[in-house]
């Protein structure tokens, strides 16, 4: 295996992958069922999280942590301020999904798709969708050489979309598929915005309404900008992280305002949530075990009429 081509790899694509697959295996009452992040992340990348985990840690727990080394990648993400919301996230996405599939979309775009799993855990769900998933070609080519070494093989209803989309528009990626702009479709744009300016994300939300038709439905997730002024100890720490494996932190939105925003870009606003009141939504018990934060939110948006 190439370290350099896993490296080049998106980091939090990985730490995700795991995170899910640490929540199905050691929290009780999992939101989600996601192994794969268990079968799919390389051996090379998880030496990363565990070589990064020690470096944090003090000489006492150094010593006490490899004396047990497995569990050091899984105590360290479950740790992590973003766990809880990468787990609510997905739960979320796939929820509003099934209700958008009930109402008759057939399209699923995943932008920044990352190793998610969805065509691999719900083939049955997925057998009536055109999956098209969307990400960086260094991230997209570990994946697929990973599930190949897996022995995995996908319908040809899920389609692979190598594309810097920082280079290159969403309707011109899109458009080398077979992707129809004249169809309803479910875009779910995951763990991104925050790592984007806010020029950034502006130009993507219009993208993403630009290339889909009308009554179209996009979820996506990001920080409240209130994040970046604060002295939360908790984010901070979540900052240093994600900059430390070279994808820092760039922008939030306003919760009062994103209403607004989204229009601005095309969109109607159905729901903000912050991950406080999705925990209420997704596990009313708090049955889980996961502990929300206060500053990540996921939106649900409708597109408007061009």
């Amino acid at each position: 295996m190439d370290l350099k081509r896993d490296f080049k790899a998106s980091k939090t694509a990985l730490a995700t992958s795991l995170m899910r697959a640490i929540h199905t295996r050691l929290d009780r009452n999992p939101l989600i069922d996601d192994s794969w992040g268990d079968r799919i992340v390389p051996e090379s990348a998880l030496r990363m999280f565990r070589d990064a985990a020690l470096f944090r840690m003090d000489p006492a727990s150094q010593a006490k942590a490899r004396a047990a080394p497995d569990s050091v990648v899984d105590t360290s993400l479950r740790a992590s301020p973003a766990y809880a919301g990468v787990i609510m996230r997905s739960r979320y996405a796939e929820d509003a999904l099934r209700a958008a599939v009930a109402d008759g979309v057939r399209q699923y775009v995943l932008i920044g798709a990352g190793f998610d799993s969805f065509a691999l855990r719900r083939p049955e769900f997925a057998v009536d969708l055109e999956i098209y998933e969307i990400d960086h070609p260094a991230t997209q080519e570990l994946k697929l050489h990973q599930l190949r070494g897996c022995g995995i093989s996908l319908p040809r209803s899920v389609h692979f979309i190598a594309a810097d989309l920082t280079t290159e528009s969403l309707a011109s990626a899109l458009a080398r598929t077979k992707f129809r702009s004249d169809l309803r479709a479910f875009f779910s744009w995951l763990g991104v915005t925050m790592y984007l300016t806010r020029a950034a994300n502006m130009a993507s939300l219009r993208a993403v309404a630009g290339s889909a038709a009308l009554g179209s439905e996009l979820v996506f997730t990001y920080l409240d900008e209130r994040a970046f002024a604060s002295d939360s100890a908790v984010f901070e720490e979540l900052r240093r992280r994600v900059a430390a494996v070279g994808e820092p932190f760039k922008s939030g939105f306003d919760p009062a305002t994103l209403a607004e925003l989204l229009r601005d870009t095309g969109f109607e606003l159905i729901e903000d949530l912050g991950e406080r009141e999705l925990l209420d939504r997704l596990d009313p018990a708090h049955s889980s075990g996961l502990q929300p934060g206060r500053l990540a939110h996921i939106a649900r948006a409708r597109t408007l009429a061009h």
